[in-house]
């Protein structure tokens, strides 16, 4: 069947613009990360300390900067509203996403996610949607979308240059209703895998704030960045949650694709380099639920290992697509 080349031209245009609204989200919530209340964390730090002044020594009256003080409550006034319109710029942009994915299907009457490109877009909707999700439950977390905004915005970049393949028939390997299936699945969680990466991230640097602020070390960056990040309870609790939210996605996509693979190639299992990295980061994600669930292994430990699944999954994304000729070798590139 013929590629309708408008709608085609129409989904790419919708896809730059939605790169261009997340661009101006992620500028709100710096702003919001900035100069917010929220984002503020680092008066903690001295209510604490002046909490131990009052229990073992004399206070300090400070005289109050009247003008100081009304600049700042202006600053974080603006960078309220920021964070606000932040999350409707963050809506709208997944809204254009998604049309940009759907015209692209209908353009060529097909699911569309048969190469990487496409499947780059659909991973990163899906984060942008799981940071929406993790924010209806913890709405305090809002100022650092910018740290969730950065990487999609990458990831889209990459996939609009790098990884961009014009829209067109699938290959007759791929023409089957399992890629409906196993990819979406895969797409899907790793898209919600995305996501909790950035909050282990955040945990680590927060963790690490700390524990510099508390002993004599000094701080650099990026470690700097923790001043402002929400408590470190918090971000491993979002990016446990996402884990577990997303593993059974990610195990229902291998079992889906061995059994496609039985239908394609007559065999549900055959240590393809795709199917043996899958299964690597299967097994380390598996690894991190089991340890997370464990007393022992809660904190530092635990989130490196969820890092090294998503650095496993990574791996099997870019490398094994793009350099290792495999029989899963259809990421669309010339």
């Amino acid at each position: 069947m013929a590629v309708n080349t408008g709608l085609a031209h129409l989904s790419d245009a919708l896809f730059t613009t939605a790169i261009a609204t997340y661009s101006l989200a992620m500028a709100c919530y710096t702003a919001e990360y900035a100069f917010g209340r929220r984002g503020r964390v680092a008066a903690t730090s001295r209510a604490e300390a002046r909490v131990l002044v009052g229990a073992g020594g004399p206070s300090v009256e400070q005289p109050v900067a009247e003008a100081p003080a009304r600049r700042s409550s202006t600053r974080r006034a603006a960078g309220e509203r920021l964070g606000r319109l932040a999350v409707v710029l963050t809506v709208l942009g997944a809204a254009i996403h998604l049309g940009s994915i759907a015209l692209r299907g209908v353009a060529a009457d097909r699911v569309p996610w048969g190469n990487m490109y496409e499947f780059s877009s659909v991973a990163g909707v899906i984060a942008i949607l799981a940071f929406l999700g993790a924010l209806w439950r913890a709405p305090q977390i809002r100022y650092i979308g910018v740290f969730v905004m950065l990487p999609v915005i990458l990831l889209m970049f990459l996939a609009g240059t790098v990884l961009y393949a014009k829209d067109a028939p699938l290959v007759p390997a791929l023409q089957s209703y399992w890629l409906a299936i196993h990819v979406t699945a895969a797409a899907g969680s790793e898209g919600i895998l995305i996501t909790s990466a950035v909050f282990t991230v955040l945990f680590l640097i927060r963790q690490r704030y700390d524990a510099v602020t508390a002993g004599a070390g000094r701080l650099r960056f990026p470690v700097t960045l923790g001043a402002r990040l929400p408590a470190p309870e918090t971000l491993d609790k979002v990016a446990y949650r996402t884990v577990a939210f997303a593993f059974p996605i990610y195990t229902f996509g291998v079992i889906a694709g061995a059994i496609w693979a039985e239908a394609a190639w007559g065999r549900y299992w055959g240590w393809d380099p795709k199917e043996t990295w899958a299964f690597i980061a299967w097994v380390i994600y598996a690894a991190y639920l089991h340890a997370r669930a464990t007393a022992g292994w809660k904190g530092r430990s635990a989130a490196w290992i969820n890092l090294l699944g998503f650095g496993a999954m990574t791996f099997n994304f870019f490398v094994v697509n793009i350099v290792i000729s495999g029989l899963h070798s259809y990421a669309g590139l010339n």
